[in-house]
């Protein structure tokens, strides 16, 4: 792709997350949310490849509807209210239609069914893109709108989201979809203590972004999509599929990585908040997901190629890709877990 067109639709991506974030009209977080969809959808179709062109059409019609939906919310909400204010979604069928509609943009179960078969047309680099970036706009406006949203229905799209994004990996080989159930389940686990404290959601979906950031970046170094490529690794860069391995327990949720940090306060928050049976399910669901990180750790860590191979040259060639992004959100994803006193401090 040409650097200067993708410069404007990276910018354009940068404007339409900060149009977002800045407003308080309904009309100007649409337009925010529009733009952020109609930069991504180049680099979701610039390799021409039919899986590509097919991943972005589903995307774009999945979009195009929640944008419809929010537009319809905010609308009926201004013609009910008398006001386009995003903090004031006072009509109860607005405020439960924008939410309805937000989770369809962010892949929240049972409105989940486009993102696995999206992020498995698109290469990696644009997968991480839609992993991380693309939940910004959308988890902003979930967090003003969710006080006056029905608490049942959040804790319902919670619990959902979590059951399916542990479930639906579990029978995967292909990596990019085990990374969308992945993001559905941790998704879960930010909606369904919103209600209670939004500073643990924003502290989920921080320590979310670092773990999946470096999956996908080790991913791309290795070129990695199916878990038999995984099985490649050892030999390449022992040092890389160690830490990767790490990586992919912390997404679980394993002390005494990160990953483990956000799940225990938000199990803490919700058994505080007298919410053990939702804690307990939250729990054993996180087990669920647990087995297919401990999948892919195996095929990387515990197995070896059965291919032979007489010279120890071709394991060995030196990478051009820069690797300091890598280390630095690697290191985040593994070490920050000490960090847990600081946090709890400034969130309380």
């Amino acid at each position: 792709m040409n650097p200067y067109v993708l410069m404007i639709l990276l910018s354009s991506l940068g404007l339409g997350t900060t149009l977002t974030f800045a407003s308080s009209h309904w009309l100007l977080a649409w337009m925010g949310l529009e733009i952020n969809t109609l930069a991504i959808i180049p680099l979701m179709a610039q390799h021409h490849h039919p899986r590509a062109v097919e991943a972005t059409t589903k995307y774009f019609l999945t979009q195009a509807t929640a944008a419809a939906m929010i537009l319809f919310a905010g609308t009926t909400n201004a013609w009910i209210t008398g006001t386009w204010d995003l903090t004031n979604m006072l009509n109860p069928l607005a405020s439960s239609l924008v939410i309805t509609a937000l989770a369809l943009k962010i892949g929240l179960a049972p409105m989940h069914l486009w993102m696995p078969e999206v992020l498995q047309g698109l290469d990696l680099t644009t997968g991480l893109i839609m992993s991380t970036w693309q939940k910004l706009a959308p988890l902003a406006l979930i967090v003003q709108t969710a006080q006056n949203v029905d608490p049942t229905l959040l804790t319902m799209l919670g619990l959902l989201s979590t059951l399916i994004g542990g479930w639906g990996g579990l029978n995967q080989t292909q990596l990019r979809k085990i990374l969308a159930y992945s993001s559905i389940a941790h998704m879960g686990w930010m909606i369904i203590v919103l209600q209670y404290a939004p500073q643990l959601t924003l502290l989920a979906l921080l320590t979310y972004i670092f773990m999946t950031s470096a999956a996908f970046l080790t991913l791309k170094l290795y070129s990695a999509t199916k878990i038999n490529a995984l099985a490649l690794t050892w030999s390449k860069s022992p040092a890389l599929s160690a830490t990767t391995a790490l990586v992919l327990l912390s997404l679980a949720g394993l002390p005494p990585l990160t990953g483990f940090m956000p799940k225990w306060l938000i199990l803490q928050e919700l058994a505080k908040q007298n919410f053990p049976i939702t804690a307990t399910i939250m729990a054993l669901a996180a087990l669920l997901s647990l087995y297919f990180y401990l999948r892919l750790c195996y095929a990387m860590t515990l197995t070896m190629s059965p291919n032979i191979i007489n010279s120890m040259m071709p394991w060995r060639v030196n990478t051009t890709q820069t690797s300091l992004s890598l280390t630095l959100l690697t290191s985040a994803a593994l070490g920050l877990l000490p960090l847990t006193p600081a946090i709890v401090a400034l969130t309380t």
